[in-house]
């Protein structure tokens, strides 16, 4: 039986969104994009198996604008969920509990994804 007089929850229209769940939740996210993303790494690699003329197929496909447009978005994946693995290291470790250092430091780990995002990007932009 259902009781009609229960309370009912918070819809997602009067919940206020925190910086520590947003990065939860891209975490997660980006944590199945980067699964996803060491698979093809790994097919790829394993097409030089195949020969060089299936290696040459995925190269001209990553000097496209779209294969760049993802080598930076994995770059970005790798470096996000790096910075907020290591921030709940921290956490696991016991430290950074109180509420302002933890959105001092998912503010960080966010823009410093972004930082080293293009750091590699100009990086490998002048070694390649």
């Amino acid at each position: 039986m259902q009781n009609k007089n229960n309370p009912l929850s918070p819809h997602l229209q009067i919940y206020k969104w925190q910086i520590s769940s947003l990065l939860s939740i891209t975490h997660r996210i980006v944590g199945v994009i980067n699964i996803l993303a060491i698979t093809l790494i790994c097919i790829w690699i394993l097409s030089l198996l195949l020969g060089e003329s299936n290696y040459e197929i995925t190269q001209v496909f990553l000097k496209s604008f779209f294969g760049k447009f993802i080598i930076v978005f994995l770059c970005w994946t790798f470096s996000f969920h790096i910075l907020n693995e290591i921030r709940h290291l921290v956490w696991d470790m016991g430290y950074g509990f109180d509420l302002k250092v933890t959105k001092i430091t998912g503010v960080l780990a966010f823009v410093g994804s972004f930082v080293f995002t293009i750091l590699f990007y100009l990086i490998g932009k002048n070694t390649f």
